[in-house]
């Protein structure tokens, strides 16, 4: 079975080789049949995602629409989609369903996506190897046995294991650039405040921000250009033009500067990781880029400060689950006190809880300046190192991760481990940068991906970095195990 693109998909469709029914019947088809072993999915909403089939191919028979119109798509279950229910992948919102869409569903439902569904991550997004869903654990189309990755782990089992060709993530610890690279696929995270984050289910608030997980950069820009841009419902939504991401791709590199930080090639990174990232980058001295070796002195401080900032934000935006509202209550609760005690410990899961604990504990009186104030001052020091480094260099690569794909199981009793798995990409989502995690080989037979960083609103330098490598290599069209698999 092959696992076409977004962009071979719209010619086929444009040429009239296939429709749009066919293509959301075929994909349908394939979650019934290999997402009851890979857990991918959370909700599908096949009967709404032919009628919306049927009108692209009413669209598209007139000559009309875009790009994207009547392509397959997945959200990530934490993007409010009205009628459809989002549940982040919790028990205290099992049952939700929102009045309204997220504007990243909006703006993707207005050029032509065809929603098939809603798909699974980590509980309110918090985790590394989407282990903390209520709905179970996702597993990876490259062994069975093995993480995806999380939290947006259920989006990128789903377009690694060929269900859909592309699917919404989000990214407020590296979210969407690990799972991309345990599972050998491209993984955007863009600048924060380059996409709305309206009506996405908030986790830590100055961290967060939705991406995309394709099969190739060339389907990251042409998703990132109908999602990006100005929001006035979201206070952080930067007001700038969005570029024509998609003309920057094949623009020589032939000078450019590509930062190598000294402190990305530790001693905690798996040596075939290593191996597979120091060939990828040797493509960009080929295309006539040069390495420079950099120093980020402050990633260290990274996991840390993370793991008091996004905790913090978290105890606060998660306080509006109280059973009173929306979302889960507890039945026969006496007084005020127990319904909140008991709705919210029987709807919110073991991660969740150790986060809320903690962060009201750094939020805390006399604790508040000892640990959150000082997290915020590392923070600006995290910042000015990456400042300083783009002065000097175009854009900043080394690994995603710093193992391949690990067991299920392996690392979820001990939460300081699981959390050392987004060392390389926290430090990016402190920074507000835009990254993105591309495959470029495997360790043990699992994939390997390469992160690119670059500077505030350089998504189109990162995807254009990214397409040449694509070019050069077929890593990104490797298929896993699964795909082969029942149902293929």
């Amino acid at each position: 079975m092959s696992r076409p693109g977004i962009t071979q998909l719209a010619r086929a469709l444009r040429a009239r080789e296939t429709s749009s029914r066919e293509l959301v019947a075929g994909a349908l088809a394939r979650i019934e049949a290999q997402d009851r072993v890979l857990n991918s999915f959370i909700s599908v909403a096949a009967g709404q995602a032919l009628a919306a089939a049927d009108r692209a191919d009413q669209q598209l028979a007139r000559g009309e629409g875009g790009p994207l119109t009547g392509i397959p798509f997945a959200h990530k279950d934490i993007f409010c989609t009205a009628g459809l229910r989002t549940t982040c992948a919790s028990k205290m919102l099992a049952d939700f369903i929102p009045p309204y869409d997220a504007t990243v569903v909006s703006r993707l439902a207005a050029a032509g996506i065809v929603v098939l569904g809603k798909t699974n991550m980590d509980e309110f997004a918090m985790g590394s190897s989407n282990e903390t869903s209520f709905f179970g654990p996702v597993r990876n189309p490259w062994d069975l046995q093995r993480s995806p990755g999380g939290s947006s782990g259920g989006s990128a089992a789903a377009v690694a294991a060929g269900l859909v060709p592309a699917a919404t993530g989000t990214d407020t610890g590296g979210s969407i650039r690990q799972p991309a690279a345990l599972t050998g696929i491209t993984g955007l995270k863009p600048t924060y405040g380059r996409v709305s984050r309206y009506g996405m289910v908030a986790f830590a608030s100055s961290l967060d921000q939705a991406g995309i997980l394709t099969l190739s950069a060339e389907d990251a820009a042409l998703l990132l250009s109908a999602m990006a841009g100005f929001d006035p419902r979201d206070s952080t939504s930067a007001d700038l033009p969005v570029p024509d991401y998609m003309a920057q791709l094949g623009e020589a590199v032939a000078g450019r500067r590509i930062g190598l930080p000294k402190e990305f090639f530790d001693a905690g990174l798996d040596p075939a990781s290593a191996s597979a990232v120091r060939e990828a980058l040797r493509v960009y001295e080929q295309l006539g880029a040069k390495l420079v070796e950099i120093s980020l002195p402050s990633l260290a401080l990274s996991v840390p400060t993370y793991y008091i900032v996004a905790p913090a934000e978290c105890s606060s935006n998660l306080s509006r689950f109280d059973g009173v509202r929306f979302g889960y209550r507890h039945e026969g609760a006496q007084t005020l006190e127990e319904l909140y005690k008991k709705s919210r410990g029987e709807g919110f899961g073991a991660e969740v809880k150790r986060r809320i604990l903690t962060g009201t504990y750094v939020l805390s009186a006399g604790y508040y300046d000892a640990y959150y104030l000082k997290a915020q001052k590392a923070r600006q020091l995290i910042a000015r190192d990456f400042r300083r480094c783009f002065a000097e260099v175009d854009i900043i690569a080394g690994p995603t991760a710093p193992t391949p794909a690990f067991r299920l199981g392996e690392k979820v009793d001990d939460p300081v481990q699981m959390y050392l798995n987004d060392i390389y990409t926290i430090a990016v989502n402190l920074a507000g940068l835009p990254g993105i995690s591309i495959p470029c080989g495997y360790s043990t037979g699992l994939p390997v991906g390469l992160q690119l960083v670059g500077p505030h609103f350089g998504e189109g330098r990162l995807l254009n970095f990214a397409h040449l490598y694509q070019r050069e290599t077929d890593w990104h069209t490797q298929l896993p195990p699964a795909v082969a698999g029942p149902g293929a």
